[in-house]
């Protein structure tokens, strides 16, 4: 089979290559994806109770690129969403980020920003050279708020204390001086009308895309006649874990469906201190809604063969840059997107990284047209 590019997942990132090669290139494309359907872990449903659910997490857009913006509306219709998360704190929900709101409530004050600037800094532990993730959350936050935030969710999302992790980790606690209590302040924020597997639906129609799903790439790859091959799967797994497996961080998801109207205040609640999981979601909160019932999910962190999140100690970014090495020295192949790269992206990052990603491949292939 003769074809002119092959994309490897129908995540975001691969999503975007193949809209693009087939819309301003005129090209054909074919999209091989593992799972059963396209959309990667934005990929979202209605459940049995009618609910709009995300199977792989929540995700929420936010960016302050407007191209990046405009470039998804031309797929989706936009409902506005400001993203709020609560966290479960000695017994009472508070506004996170930690912001002014988030002090007064949690100590019963009633601070102003210059009081809470002085409260803050009366409660930092010195440390002499900050090393760890635990230094930098003491050095600039206290023992408190280090205990009360941070301290057993980072054991409970990476499976180690702060203690165990770079400082690059948490390199810095982004506390607000002011009341905002929205998880983002990007210009940009929402989802899209109807869910994301829809719009990325819209963006794969097109005549000249052909997608393969529930295939493993590495059983027909063999057989196709391509010229570029766009590769969003695991770095390790292409080079066949040649240096060995890259650790990843996995997910268990619970669902549960309620026979109330709302399950709790927001759609996104963090659970630093008690119980298993980190995170409750609440989807018709993210969604707009109306249900006399309610369909949430609770995330409980672990060890396993999905990979979520790229795990975040030196150990494995030096193994991630030798697979790195290893890639810039493929002919024909561009790595792209989180697992690819072994990088965190929000959605707005892998969509900039994917029009940028198409933009040089344009200019590349202009280039060898001019000069034959």
């Amino acid at each position: 089979m003769r074809i002119k590019y092959v994309i490897v997942g129908a995540g975001l990132a691969g999503i975007t290559m193949a809209e693009r090669i087939a819309t301003q290139l005129h090209e054909r494309v074919l999209v091989i994806e593992k799972r059963g359907h396209i959309a990667g872990n934005v990929y979202d449903e209605y459940d049995d109770a009618g609910i709009m659910v995300q199977r792989y997490g929540p995700h929420t857009f936010h960016t302050d690129d407007k191209e990046v913006f405009d470039y998804i509306c031309q797929y989706a219709e936009w409902h506005e969403y400001q993203h709020r998360v609560l966290s479960y704190v000695d017994g009472n929900f508070v506004p996170m980020p930690i912001s002014l709101e988030t002090i007064n409530q949690l100590y019963n004050m009633n601070l102003s920003q210059d009081e809470m600037d002085d409260f803050i800094e009366s409660r930092r532990v010195p440390v002499d050279e900050v090393r760890t993730s635990e230094d930098v959350v003491l050095s600039q936050a206290g023992e408190d708020l280090y205990e009360k935030f941070f301290k057993h969710f980072t054991k409970k999302q990476w499976g180690v204390w702060p203690s165990e992790l770079d400082k690059s980790v948490i390199s810095r606690i982004p506390f607000r001086r002011n009341r905002d209590t929205r998880y983002f302040t990007d210009r940009y924020q929402g989802n899209p009308r109807g869910g994301f597997t829809k719009m990325c639906r819209r963006m794969l129609d097109h005549p000249e895309i052909k997608v393969l799903l529930n295939t493993d790439y590495k059983e027909v790859i063999g057989d196709l006649d391509y010229e570029t091959l766009i590769y969003t799967g695991p770095v390790d797994y292409y080079f066949d874990h040649c240096y060995g497996k890259l650790k990843y961080r996995s997910i268990k998801f619970v669902f549960e469906t309620h026979d109330c109207e709302s399950y709790q205040p927001v759609a996104s609640t963090r659970w630093p201190q008690d119980y298993d999981y980190t995170r409750i979601t609440e989807f018709k909160k993210m969604y707009g809604q109306k249900s006399e019932k309610t369909t949430i999910l609770k995330e409980i962190p672990c060890d396993g063969d999905e990979p979520f999140y790229t795990f975040p100690t030196a150990e494995w970014r030096v193994l991630a840059q030798r697979y790195r090495a290893l890639a810039a020295k493929e002919e024909g192949v561009v790595f792209l997107g989180r697992l690819a790269e072994y990088r965190y992206y929000d959605m707005d990052d892998v969509v900039k990284r994917a029009l940028d990603c198409f933009g040089k491949l344009k200019l590349a292939r202009e280039s060898r047209e001019a000069t034959s």
